[in-house]
Protein backbone atom coordinates (compact mmCIF):
# COMPACT_ATOMS: atom_id res chain seq x y z
CA UNK A 1 0.00 0.00 0.00
CA UNK A 2 1.88 3.24 -1.36
CA UNK A 3 -0.92 5.89 0.14
CA UNK A 4 -0.10 8.89 0.73
CA UNK A 5 -1.41 10.96 3.99
CA UNK A 6 -2.46 14.67 2.98
CA UNK A 7 -2.91 16.05 6.50
CA UNK A 8 -4.77 18.90 5.65
CA UNK A 9 -5.63 22.40 7.38
CA UNK A 10 -8.06 25.58 6.51
CA UNK A 11 -8.48 28.68 7.95
CA UNK A 12 -11.75 30.54 6.58
CA UNK A 13 -13.52 34.03 6.75
CA UNK A 14 -17.32 34.77 7.02
CA UNK A 15 -19.57 37.16 6.71
CA UNK A 16 -21.62 38.54 9.24
CA UNK A 17 -25.20 38.34 10.04
CA UNK A 18 -27.06 40.59 7.04
CA UNK A 19 -24.00 39.45 4.99
CA UNK A 20 -23.50 36.19 4.79
CA UNK A 21 -24.34 33.44 1.79
CA UNK A 22 -26.16 30.84 2.75
CA UNK A 23 -24.69 29.03 -0.20
CA UNK A 24 -21.12 29.66 1.45
CA UNK A 25 -20.95 31.12 4.90
CA UNK A 26 -17.56 30.20 5.01
CA UNK A 27 -15.02 31.59 2.78
CA UNK A 28 -11.56 29.68 3.35
CA UNK A 29 -8.29 31.68 2.56
CA UNK A 30 -5.48 29.71 3.58
CA UNK A 31 -4.53 25.95 2.99
CA UNK A 32 -1.84 24.19 4.48
CA UNK A 33 -1.11 20.71 3.92
CA UNK A 34 1.55 18.15 5.08
CA UNK A 35 2.36 15.26 2.81
CA UNK A 36 3.25 11.75 4.40
CA UNK A 37 4.58 8.72 2.57
CA UNK A 38 2.98 5.21 3.67
CA UNK A 39 5.26 4.82 6.55
CA UNK A 40 3.95 8.11 7.75
CA UNK A 41 7.30 10.37 7.18
CA UNK A 42 7.08 13.67 6.02
CA UNK A 43 8.09 14.06 2.43
CA UNK A 44 6.82 17.42 1.43
CA UNK A 45 4.26 20.75 2.95
CA UNK A 46 1.97 23.14 0.91
CA UNK A 47 0.75 26.49 1.92
CA UNK A 48 -0.70 29.57 0.43
CA UNK A 49 -2.89 31.75 1.10
CA UNK A 50 -6.04 32.70 -1.14
CA UNK A 51 -7.82 36.22 -2.57
CA UNK A 52 -11.54 36.25 -1.19
CA UNK A 53 -13.83 36.99 -3.02
CA UNK A 54 -17.50 36.91 -1.83
CA UNK A 55 -16.30 38.16 2.07
CA UNK A 56 -13.72 41.26 1.24
CA UNK A 57 -13.67 42.52 4.96
CA UNK A 58 -12.47 39.73 7.71
CA UNK A 59 -14.71 39.49 10.35
CA UNK A 60 -13.58 40.67 14.46
CA UNK A 61 -13.09 37.09 15.06
CA UNK A 62 -11.21 35.12 12.33
CA UNK A 63 -8.83 38.98 12.54
CA UNK A 64 -8.47 37.59 16.65
CA UNK A 65 -8.12 34.05 16.33
CA UNK A 66 -5.81 34.08 13.39
CA UNK A 67 -4.11 37.22 13.45
CA UNK A 68 -4.33 37.91 9.29
CA UNK A 69 -5.00 41.35 7.85
CA UNK A 70 -7.01 41.52 4.66
CA UNK A 71 -3.94 43.54 2.91
CA UNK A 72 -2.08 40.16 3.47
CA UNK A 73 -4.43 38.21 1.01
CA UNK A 74 -5.35 40.60 -2.05
CA UNK A 75 -2.46 40.19 -3.75
CA UNK A 76 -3.08 36.13 -3.45
CA UNK A 77 -4.73 34.14 -6.27
CA UNK A 78 -7.81 33.25 -6.23
CA UNK A 79 -9.69 29.55 -4.90
CA UNK A 80 -9.90 27.71 -7.88
CA UNK A 81 -6.47 28.35 -8.74
CA UNK A 82 -4.67 27.58 -5.54
CA UNK A 83 -7.05 24.39 -5.26
CA UNK A 84 -6.04 22.98 -9.11
CA UNK A 85 -2.68 23.32 -7.59
CA UNK A 86 -3.56 21.71 -4.61
CA UNK A 87 -5.06 18.73 -5.74
CA UNK A 88 -2.39 18.41 -8.60
CA UNK A 89 0.61 18.47 -5.50
CA UNK A 90 -1.46 16.04 -3.54
CA UNK A 91 -1.08 13.36 -6.24
CA UNK A 92 -3.27 10.36 -7.14
CA UNK A 93 -3.47 7.72 -4.04
CA UNK A 94 -3.63 9.60 -1.02
CA UNK A 95 -5.71 9.92 1.95
CA UNK A 96 -7.18 13.53 3.55
CA UNK A 97 -6.13 13.54 7.44
CA UNK A 98 -7.46 16.49 9.31
CA UNK A 99 -8.03 17.88 12.79
CA UNK A 100 -11.86 17.37 13.50
CA UNK A 101 -14.84 16.30 10.75
CA UNK A 102 -15.27 19.97 9.53
CA UNK A 103 -12.57 20.69 7.02
CA UNK A 104 -13.15 18.77 4.13
CA UNK A 105 -16.92 19.73 4.33
CA UNK A 106 -15.93 22.84 3.89
CA UNK A 107 -13.53 22.68 1.14
CA UNK A 108 -16.04 20.87 -0.96
CA UNK A 109 -18.23 23.44 0.09
CA UNK A 110 -16.00 26.18 -1.79
CA UNK A 111 -15.75 24.11 -4.55
CA UNK A 112 -19.28 23.58 -5.36
CA UNK A 113 -19.96 27.59 -5.44
CA UNK A 114 -17.09 28.08 -8.27
CA UNK A 115 -18.34 25.09 -10.05
CA UNK A 116 -15.58 22.56 -9.07
CA UNK A 117 -15.63 18.51 -9.98
CA UNK A 118 -16.65 17.07 -6.48
CA UNK A 119 -13.73 15.41 -4.98
CA UNK A 120 -15.74 11.96 -4.68
CA UNK A 121 -19.13 10.77 -6.57
CA UNK A 122 -20.45 10.40 -2.73
CA UNK A 123 -18.75 10.17 0.71
CA UNK A 124 -15.58 11.13 0.93
CA UNK A 125 -13.15 8.81 3.66
CA UNK A 126 -10.56 10.47 5.33
CA UNK A 127 -8.82 10.32 8.37
CA UNK A 128 -10.21 12.29 11.55
CA UNK A 129 -6.93 12.55 13.64
CA UNK A 130 -8.70 14.55 16.95
CA UNK A 131 -10.83 10.86 16.86
CA UNK A 132 -7.95 8.61 16.60
CA UNK A 133 -6.09 10.73 18.94
CA UNK A 134 -8.79 9.93 21.43
CA UNK A 135 -9.02 6.50 20.45
CA UNK A 136 -5.31 5.64 20.54
CA UNK A 137 -4.39 7.39 23.44
CA UNK A 138 -7.94 8.33 25.82
CA UNK A 139 -11.30 6.75 25.88
CA UNK A 140 -12.23 7.49 22.45
CA UNK A 141 -15.09 10.07 23.23
CA UNK A 142 -12.92 12.75 24.90
CA UNK A 143 -12.46 15.40 21.67
CA UNK A 144 -9.68 17.87 22.58
CA UNK A 145 -8.20 21.11 20.78
CA UNK A 146 -5.48 20.52 18.54
CA UNK A 147 -3.11 22.85 21.32
CA UNK A 148 -4.45 20.93 24.30
CA UNK A 149 -3.29 17.45 22.31
CA UNK A 150 0.14 19.02 21.33
CA UNK A 151 0.74 19.80 25.13
CA UNK A 152 0.06 16.21 26.18
CA UNK A 153 2.38 14.92 23.97
CA UNK A 154 5.02 17.22 25.01
CA UNK A 155 5.55 18.36 21.17
CA UNK A 156 7.47 21.05 20.31
CA UNK A 157 5.36 24.49 20.13
CA UNK A 158 7.89 26.39 17.43
CA UNK A 159 4.76 27.79 15.73
CA UNK A 160 2.06 29.56 16.49
CA UNK A 161 -1.59 27.87 16.46
CA UNK A 162 -4.34 29.08 14.38
CA UNK A 163 -2.63 29.12 10.56
CA UNK A 164 -3.17 26.81 8.21
CA UNK A 165 0.58 25.61 7.42
CA UNK A 166 1.48 25.67 12.22
CA UNK A 167 -1.71 23.74 12.66
CA UNK A 168 -1.09 21.01 9.48
CA UNK A 169 2.45 20.62 11.06
CA UNK A 170 1.39 19.98 14.62
CA UNK A 171 -1.70 17.45 13.15
CA UNK A 172 0.84 15.75 11.12
CA UNK A 173 2.62 15.24 14.13
CA UNK A 174 0.19 13.76 15.86
CA UNK A 175 -1.12 11.08 13.24
CA UNK A 176 2.53 10.49 13.23
CA UNK A 177 2.74 8.85 16.59
CA UNK A 178 -0.76 7.29 16.45
CA UNK A 179 -0.79 3.62 16.54
CA UNK A 180 -1.46 1.90 13.39
CA UNK A 181 -4.20 -0.32 14.47
CA UNK A 182 -6.20 2.84 15.02
CA UNK A 183 -5.70 3.90 11.50
CA UNK A 184 -6.48 0.92 9.77
CA UNK A 185 -9.78 0.40 11.55
CA UNK A 186 -11.51 3.77 11.77
CA UNK A 187 -11.86 5.60 9.13
CA UNK A 188 -14.56 8.49 8.80
CA UNK A 189 -16.54 9.62 6.19
CA UNK A 190 -17.45 12.94 4.97
CA UNK A 191 -21.22 13.01 4.08
CA UNK A 192 -20.97 16.22 1.35
CA UNK A 193 -21.70 14.17 -1.13
CA UNK A 194 -24.19 11.81 -0.14
CA UNK A 195 -24.40 8.55 -2.45
CA UNK A 196 -26.13 9.45 -5.94
CA UNK A 197 -28.05 6.05 -5.93
CA UNK A 198 -28.85 2.62 -4.33
CA UNK A 199 -26.13 1.00 -6.08
CA UNK A 200 -23.62 3.21 -4.52
CA UNK A 201 -24.81 4.00 -0.65
CA UNK A 202 -21.79 3.53 1.84
CA UNK A 203 -21.82 -0.07 3.75
CA UNK A 204 -19.20 -0.04 5.98
CA UNK A 205 -18.38 -2.84 8.67
CA UNK A 206 -15.80 -1.78 11.22
CA UNK A 207 -14.50 -4.20 13.92
CA UNK A 208 -17.58 -3.24 16.24
CA UNK A 209 -20.26 -2.30 14.09
CA UNK A 210 -21.46 -1.69 11.08
CA UNK A 211 -22.72 1.76 9.17
CA UNK A 212 -24.99 2.44 6.73
CA UNK A 213 -25.86 5.93 4.59
CA UNK A 214 -28.31 6.10 2.07
CA UNK A 215 -29.00 7.85 -0.93
CA UNK A 216 -31.52 10.88 -1.04
CA UNK A 217 -35.31 10.53 -0.36
CA UNK A 218 -37.99 13.26 -1.05
CA UNK A 219 -39.29 13.19 2.20
CA UNK A 220 -39.50 11.53 5.45
CA UNK A 221 -41.45 8.88 5.30
CA UNK A 222 -40.34 7.50 2.06
CA UNK A 223 -36.46 7.13 3.67
CA UNK A 224 -38.47 5.19 6.66
CA UNK A 225 -40.81 3.12 3.81
CA UNK A 226 -37.21 2.01 2.25
CA UNK A 227 -36.28 -1.67 2.41
CA UNK A 228 -32.64 -1.15 3.09
CA UNK A 229 -32.95 1.99 5.27
CA UNK A 230 -35.02 -0.08 7.41
CA UNK A 231 -33.37 -3.07 7.29
CA UNK A 232 -31.75 -4.28 10.79
CA UNK A 233 -29.24 -6.64 9.89
CA UNK A 234 -26.46 -8.47 12.48
CA UNK A 235 -23.20 -6.75 11.78
CA UNK A 236 -21.24 -9.84 11.80
CA UNK A 237 -22.56 -12.19 9.12
CA UNK A 238 -25.37 -9.49 7.49
CA UNK A 239 -28.32 -11.33 7.79
CA UNK A 240 -31.44 -10.18 8.58
CA UNK A 241 -32.32 -10.34 12.38
CA UNK A 242 -35.24 -11.56 14.39
CA UNK A 243 -37.41 -8.18 15.35
CA UNK A 244 -37.63 -8.00 18.78
CA UNK A 245 -37.98 -4.21 18.94
CA UNK A 246 -39.26 -2.40 16.10
CA UNK A 247 -37.77 1.21 14.87
CA UNK A 248 -39.36 3.77 17.10
CA UNK A 249 -38.83 7.11 17.85
CA UNK A 250 -38.46 9.73 21.46
CA UNK A 251 -37.60 12.53 19.21
CA UNK A 252 -38.78 12.16 15.13
CA UNK A 253 -34.97 12.65 14.22
CA UNK A 254 -33.46 9.59 15.77
CA UNK A 255 -35.05 5.91 15.83
CA UNK A 256 -34.18 3.30 17.85
CA UNK A 257 -34.46 -1.00 17.52
CA UNK A 258 -33.17 -4.33 18.47
CA UNK A 259 -33.07 -7.65 16.58
CA UNK A 260 -31.95 -11.31 17.61
CA UNK A 261 -29.16 -12.75 15.37
CA UNK A 262 -29.39 -16.71 15.67
CA UNK A 263 -25.56 -17.22 15.17
CA UNK A 264 -24.48 -13.50 17.03
CA UNK A 265 -27.28 -12.54 19.13
CA UNK A 266 -29.07 -9.55 20.10
CA UNK A 267 -28.09 -6.15 17.88
CA UNK A 268 -28.98 -2.74 18.59
CA UNK A 269 -29.40 -0.50 15.96
CA UNK A 270 -29.48 3.49 15.73
CA UNK A 271 -31.29 5.46 12.81
CA UNK A 272 -30.20 9.02 12.20
CA UNK A 273 -32.99 11.03 9.83
CA UNK A 274 -30.83 14.15 8.27
CA UNK A 275 -31.64 16.46 5.82
CA UNK A 276 -29.04 17.25 3.45
CA UNK A 277 -28.53 20.71 1.84
CA UNK A 278 -30.92 20.61 -1.05
CA UNK A 279 -33.99 19.94 1.76
CA UNK A 280 -34.23 16.26 1.18
CA UNK A 281 -34.03 13.37 3.63
CA UNK A 282 -31.59 10.85 4.19
CA UNK A 283 -30.35 8.00 6.74
CA UNK A 284 -27.32 6.92 8.60
CA UNK A 285 -27.45 3.88 10.46
CA UNK A 286 -25.40 1.86 13.00
CA UNK A 287 -25.64 -1.41 14.08
CA UNK A 288 -23.78 -3.07 17.02
CA UNK A 289 -23.91 -6.16 19.19
CA UNK A 290 -26.65 -5.18 22.38
CA UNK A 291 -25.98 -6.47 25.76
CA UNK A 292 -28.87 -7.86 28.26
CA UNK A 293 -28.62 -3.72 30.08
CA UNK A 294 -28.91 -2.20 26.41
CA UNK A 295 -31.88 -4.49 25.74
CA UNK A 296 -33.88 -3.62 29.48
CA UNK A 297 -32.99 -0.02 28.69
CA UNK A 298 -34.56 0.33 25.01
CA UNK A 299 -37.41 -1.50 26.27
CA UNK A 300 -37.85 1.06 28.25
CA UNK A 301 -37.72 3.98 25.75
CA UNK A 302 -39.91 1.97 23.49
CA UNK A 303 -42.52 2.27 26.40
CA UNK A 304 -41.61 6.25 27.00
CA UNK A 305 -42.35 6.75 23.14
CA UNK A 306 -45.48 4.63 23.02
CA UNK A 307 -46.52 6.45 26.07
CA UNK A 308 -46.00 10.14 24.47
CA UNK A 309 -47.52 9.19 20.70
CA UNK A 310 -50.57 7.93 23.02
CA UNK A 311 -50.47 11.49 24.59
CA UNK A 312 -50.05 12.88 21.51
CA UNK A 313 -53.07 10.97 19.79
CA UNK A 314 -55.16 12.09 22.68
CA UNK A 315 -54.44 15.61 21.81
CA UNK A 316 -55.38 15.33 18.66
CA UNK A 317 -58.78 14.24 18.97
CA UNK A 318 -59.81 16.69 21.61
CA UNK A 319 -58.44 19.36 19.16
CA UNK A 320 -60.74 18.16 16.66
Amino acid sequence: MNTSYIVLDLEWNQGYEKTTKPEMPFEIIEIGAVKLDSERRAVDAFECSIRPRVYRTLHHMVKKVIRLKMEELRGAEPFPIVMKRFLKWCGRDYIFCTWGPQDLGELQRNMRYYGMKPLANGPLAFLDVQKLFSLDREDGKIRRSLESAVEMMDIEKGESFHRADSDAGYTAEILRIIGTEALEKHVSYDLFHLPPDRRHELKVRFDTYSKYVSREFPDKADALRDSEAKSLRCFVCNKDTKTALDWFTLNGRNYLGLGVCKEHGPMRGKLRLRKSDGGKHYVVKTIRPATREDEKTLKEQQQKAEQAEKKRELARKAEA
